[in-house]
């Protein structure tokens, strides 16, 4: 009896420590398949521990190889990917090689992309590419093909492409995951250009990137590391105002600072000719070249008003937005007028996309059940994590100024500045991009009056700090009723 019951108990041993195995392989597939930043940076981490003789260099090569990015363009500059004596076991290379090719697939799902900390999304191609030119140009000591293989080829196709079809867009549209906990895909949010959003948000990356390793002196970090340092910092209390090194949140006003639009332009037509030569087309006309130029130029004109005037706005589906209650009332574009709030609770900054995100749930919740409104009351929020909260949109009227909500856009700064201001950065987001971006809902008409109101509505507290701040921005007024 006790011989069978040894006998059972070690079958008993072998089938749980069996299971545990089965299990454990099953997390470790399903831990895969989550796209954020920091689950591709732990596999980044992964591989580097494995392989500790390997510099930054060959490290981007072995995932250029693993994706399978070895065209003619991309060798023209970086040379061949290869795996350099980099060890990666199958499940390891098959993450990362999913991870780096990006497309877009028939049901508007797009691959290849990550979400990240600050709740924006990434394309990692041009991220990694970005990366790799700008180790690639320390060796030698002149930036190589930066532009081109971060955002000028695409920019270049994307452009051409709306020129033979007019009826097709030319940049966007961003998108949402299913999950922002556990973000396993990513659909577009209407029809695809051939540069999406995540495509820019990853081109500028590795523009910033890429740059900084190029100027930067000593040994240079690993590449975990430096994705590190960009996507997953912590802001203090003063929020962007005091960060010493570039972050993500900064990623457009960073990108202003190193490009300058009519070198991109050049780029961009640098680009096309490189393709064409690299397929063995004729050299261009000067005619050609003269339409080439034009349809660069209006497509240029588009991208630097989208991603370089205008804020990063953080979408409904990416906070977690009930749905609207009613029927929306349409505005009748282009307003004149943005009424500035902001609120007394919450009444502290947010500092990071998990609180941002989740004071603007509290605020529709408040909103909803608490005043009957039908949606959150503002058009759009800016939080102290770098970015803008989309609340009723470009688009709809809101419930944010009483009498005056069909006549302008209302903005609310969260927390609570009676005798305090919002970071600098925040009141730069509101006052010098998001109002010159908001008249005509998104398009540039015209001109544009800021002025100063409370969260209470119908009441102006001429004492608030933050009010004395605004009365010092161009064209501010006052809500009279």
């Amino acid at each position: 009896m006790a011989h069978q019951w040894t006998w059972t108990l070690a079958l008993l041993v072998v089938w749980v420590s069996t299971c545990i195995e089965v299990l454990c392989c099953l997390c470790s597939s399903a831990a895969s398949s989550l796209w954020h930043m920091n689950d591709f940076i732990k596999a980044v981490e992964q591989l580097e521990d494995g392989n500790p003789q390997l510099a930054p260099l060959a490290v981007l090569r072995s995932l250029r190889g693993a994706a399978g990015l070895n065209d003619a363009f991309i060798q023209h500059f970086l040379g061949n990917a290869s795996s350099g004596g980099l060890e990666m076991d199958a499940s390891l290379s098959d993450y990362m090689g999913k991870a780096v090719r990006h497309r877009v697939t028939e049901d508007g799902r797009e691959q290849g992309v990550a979400l990240t900390s600050d709740g924006t999304t990434v394309a990692l191609k041009p991220l990694l590419l970005g990366i790799e030119a700008g180790f690639l140009s320390k060796t030698k000591g002149h930036v190589v093909g930066l532009y081109q293989l971060t955002l000028a080829k695409d920019l270049g196709l994307s452009f051409k492409h709306v020129h033979r079809s007019p009826l097709s867009p030319r940049l966007g549209p961003d998108g949402c995951w299913d999950n922002v906990t556990s973000p396993k895909v990513f659909t577009l949010s209407g029809s695809p250009s051939l540069i999406t959003t995540a495509q820019v948000n990853g081109g500028m990356d590795g523009v910033i990137l890429g740059m900084e390793i190029f100027v930067q002196s000593g040994h240079p970090l690993k590449l975990s590391s430096l994705l590190k340092a960009y996507y997953c910092h912590r802001l203090e209390n003063e929020g962007l105002d005091v960060v010493q090194h570039p972050i993500s949140p900064q990623r457009r006003e960073k990108f202003r600072e190193l490009i300058v639009p009519p070198l991109l332009a050049r780029q961009v037509v640098r680009s096309i000719n490189l393709r064409r030569r690299l397929k063995g087309h004729p050299k261009m006309q000067v005619k050609e070249k003269k339409q080439l130029m034009a349809v660069v130029n209006k497509g240029m004109k588009e991208f630097v008003f989208q991603y370089m005037n205008c804020p990063a706005i953080i979408p409904r589906c990416a906070w977690d937005a009930e749905p609207y209650r009613g029927t929306p009332t349409l505005l009748s574009l282009p307003l004149s007028f943005m009424y500035i709030h902001h609120t007394s609770t919450p009444s502290q900054p947010c500092l990071t996309f998990e609180q941002c995100a989740a004071d603007m749930r509290s605020m529709q919740r408040f909103h909803q059940e608490d005043r009957g409104w039908d949606d959150i009351g503002y058009s759009f929020v800016a939080g102290s994590d770098g970015y803008i909260y989309e609340g009723r949109g470009w688009h709809w009227q809101g419930a944010h100024t009483y009498g005056h909500n069909s006549r302008g856009y209302g903005v609310a700064f969260i927390g609570d500045y009676s005798s305090r201001l919002p970071s600098q950065h925040s009141m730069g987001l509101v006052r010098d991009q998001l109002a010159s971006c908001a008249v005509g809902g998104g398009r540039l008409v015209g001109n544009f009056t800021l002025q100063g109101h409370r969260q209470v509505v119908n009441t102006l507290c001429p004492g608030d700090a933050f009010y004395k701040e605004i009365q010092g921005w161009e064209h501010f007024g006052e809500v009279k009723e």
